[in-house]
């Protein structure tokens, strides 16, 4: 595995990859958002959120997989050279493509008979929504079966393959959006064909770059029954949290299409696409820190797992934060810019689900060391049955006459419930240190956030409109966020690793 500071050094190195990477994303991401709402429509692009939400509740079948995959690479990995990891890979791979084969058989009537009699759809539109299903449910299977490349590569930690893949992948998704505006068919039908193209050309890429580099990437055809039995043990309980998550997320969008229609899906799809691409950053950096929970962990380095925890629990919320504080402040202006018409509720939902990925940004890292371990069963029976309240209360609510924005604000209370019972299952299961996850992660982040938003609040009202006080606003937000974070939240010791970490980049 390499010594602390080896690995300490390779998650910086790695992290500032994929935040490249990101950056680019995120540029490319919300230009592109804009040109296909503009070329679709408020009505297609709901159409288009919605039916691809129906689609992903199909995760549920494959999601319990994919994390199952990823644990059991990265775990032999961490084992030493004496790993199965030739078998592993072989075997994920054949399971990955008899559950696109089942993906596909159920997911397309399925898909078509809810289409069809169950959503807020005009009737002349029925048709072009069921070809979107098609084409959705073929770049799903196509994704299912990347799957195995893409642990591969970052249980491997080789994030700059990730991250020029990860490029690709935009930059392909920019192109459909141009071609969408010279479509020779219906555009809605269109887009989603090309989005499949896409899909198809970035899976092609992840397998040529692991046959060429990583040895065990060579499907061969072997059945070991005890690893099938390992895996799909680890992923049942695994598709509680799964399926819990799924349902959160899509479940709500489709509650808000059957209580208010297509138009509001777009204003909550608009609020997904900022809600993705802020919490990237916190992903790509758990993607470059999750291999190294997992590794520590198979390798019995008890000390180090503890402390890489904490800290990236309180890395991901100051990378979050620092970022969704300007947004919080400047949403409408910021929707004004991006988009020409902002459907309305945008502004709520933007916000909302900011708050939520800060939420969530908390739990990543001890969820990553809870799957480590492998016994999941009592994890992901309560986590994954708290989570899957989201639905039925957020039904009773907008029965009862609530706002649509009622399902993100349900998920935000459900989510700090999950971070204490993660935490108390994470004392029970490795005797890990709550009190002082909660002293040094959650205490430190509310004062950080406290200290970060008093001046913001304070001066937001003497702020002028326009251009230049768009631009005061966020020098202030993020000069508060920044400062509170290394003055408040680090100790003195990260903030001395820090400046000698600067020096030596400067040298």
């Amino acid at each position: 595995m390499g010594t602390h500071s080896e690995n300490s050094r390779r998650i910086v190195k790695n992290t500032l990859m994929l935040y490249v990477r990101m950056l680019v994303l995120m540029l490319v991401g919300f230009y592109t958002s804009r040109v296909v709402l503009e070329a679709l429509g408020e009505t297609d692009f709901g159409i288009y959120n919605v039916v691809g939400g129906v689609v992903a509740m199909f995760t549920v079948i494959s999601g319990a997989l994919n994390s199952a995959i990823s644990r059991f690479i990265t775990f032999e990995l961490g084992k030493g050279p004496e790993a199965r990891l030739n078998k592993v890979y072989s075997t994920a791979v054949m399971i990955q493509a008899a559950i696109a084969l089942i993906v596909a058989a159920v997911a397309e009537p399925v898909g078509i008979w809810f289409i069809r009699n169950e959503m807020t759809i005009s009737p002349d539109r029925i048709p072009a929504a069921v070809m979107v299903l098609h084409f959705s449910v073929l770049s799903f299977v196509i994704n299912l079966l990347s799957v195995p490349q893409m642990a591969s590569i970052t249980a491997h930690e080789h994030m700059s393959a990730y991250a020029y893949i990860g490029l690709l992948d935009g930059f392909l998704r920019l192109s459909v959006a141009f071609l969408i505006l010279r479509s020779p068919i219906d555009r809605l039908v269109y887009y989603a064909a090309l989005m499949a193209v896409a899909v198809l050309v970035v899976r092609m890429a992840y397998g040529i770059y692991c046959r060429r580099h990583f040895e065990e990437c060579r499907f061969r055809p072997v059945f070991d029954a005890g690893l099938v039995k390992e895996m799909f043990s680890f992923a049942g309980w695994n598709f509680i949290g799964v399926s819990s998550g799924v349902l959160r997320d899509h479940g709500g969008n489709i509650l808000v299409n059957l209580f208010f229609g297509p138009a509001m899906n777009a204003a909550r799809g608009v609020a997904v696409q900022v809600f993705s691409a802020l919490q990237g950053f916190v992903t790509n950096f758990m993607t470059a820190v999750n291999p190294q929970i997992t590794k520590s962990y198979a390798a019995g380095d008890y000390s180090y797992l503890f402390a890489l925890v904490r800290k990236s629990s309180r890395m991901s919320f100051y990378l979050l934060f620092v970022i969704a504080l300007p947004v919080l402040f400047n949403t409408e202006y910021l929707l004004g810019i991006w988009l020409k018409d902002v459907p309305q509720g945008t502004v709520a939902f933007v916000q909302l689900f900011l708050i939520f990925a800060l939420s969530e940004s908390l739990s990543n890292p001890m969820i990553t060391a809870m799957l480590a371990t492998g016994h999941i069963r009592n994890y992901q029976i309560i986590v994954g049955g708290l989570q899957l309240l989201n639905v039925p209360v957020s039904y009773i609510l907008l029965k009862g006459g609530a706002s649509p924005q009622i399902t993100v604000i349900v998920a935000v209370v459900i989510s700090q419930i999950c971070f204490f019972v993660r935490l108390y299952l994470l004392n029970r299961e490795m005797a890990y240190p709550a009190w002082e996850h909660i002293r040094m992660v959650y205490l430190n982040v509310a004062l950080v956030a406290a200290a970060a938003l008093a001046l913001p609040l304070a001066l937001v009202r003497l702020m002028p409109g326009g251009f230049w006080g768009f631009c005061l606003s966020v020098l202030l937000c993020v000069g508060c966020a920044g400062l509170s974070v290394l003055f408040v939240g680090c100790a003195k010791t990260e903030r001395k690793e820090m400046y000698d970490y600067l020096r030596r980049r400067k040298s």
